[in-house]
């Protein structure tokens, strides 16, 4: 199923296609004194051969309300060609005070990524939030993200976009570590272990640059279950 994204492969300018990000911190491109906690979207692009180009407009702490809010949306609707995508994954964000309300305001937010996206000719592709780390005493994941999961997914069912459902993939993902061993995909470190991090770190949320690329490897995997023809221009590596 290719979701209606038939069509011309290349950007029409230079050849290249581009493929807009727009989310929060686990996707956004880290500075380099929080190395190395990084972001999906920060090591996607190894996984691309030189026709695509990412362009990593997600930030940290960023709501799919003040991404629009910011004038973060309308930077990208500027920018985006025909035939370009437009990756978008929130709802971490959307859960704190300043943020969307699951079953409505952050339907209408989404909405108005999908609509610019479309007016532009470019292809929006939603993404569920990855999950936190977060188990059970039986090694299970507990959703700690509510309704934005599926408020996201049955977006994408309504309106026919295609959808990477990375909080179940990430859940499986996280389980196959196990709970100590998934503490590699996470900021985690004991003091003076990083250098970055003197007093060590404990975070369940942010990846480490392994983590970060582990997830990357998802959404390539989500790439190819959709059959979306960015995967013609998928490299094929081991890192």
């Amino acid at each position: 199923m290719k979701n209606g994204m038939e069509g011309k492969l290349m950007s029409e300018n230079d050849g290249t296609i581009h493929i807009f990000l727009a989310g929060d911190s686990t996707v956004a491109n880290c500075p380099v004194h929080e190395y190395p906690m990084s972001g999906w979207g920060q090591v996607l692009p190894q996984f691309f051969n030189n026709k695509v180009k990412i362009i990593n407009e997600a930030k940290g702490g960023a709501s799919s309300n003040t991404f629009i809010e910011e004038g973060r949306l309308n930077k990208i609707l500027e920018k985006i060609k025909v035939d370009d995508y437009l990756f978008i994954q929130f709802g971490h964000n959307d859960q704190k005070s300043y943020g969307t309300d699951a079953r409505t305001t952050y339907k209408d937010c989404l909405l108005q990524f999908i609509n610019g996206a479309k007016e532009k000719g470019a292809h929006p592709v939603l993404i569920t939030s990855v999950q936190r780390r977060s188990f059970n005493n039986e090694g299970k994941i507990i959703n700690t993200l509510g309704e934005y999961p599926e408020t996201m997914r049955s977006l994408a069912r309504e309106k026919n976009i295609p959808l990477i459902d990375l909080w179940q993939k990430s859940k499986t993902l996280y389980e196959s570590f196990g709970v100590e061993k998934s503490k590699r995909l996470f900021m985690w470190a004991k003091p003076n272990e990083l250098t970055n991090y003197p007093n060590g770190i404990e975070d369940n949320t942010h990846f480490s640059e392994f983590g970060a690329t582990e997830i990357a490897k998802l959404v390539i995997e989500g790439i190819k279950e959709l059959q979306i023809p960015l995967m013609n221009y998928i490299i094929h590596t081991e890192s």
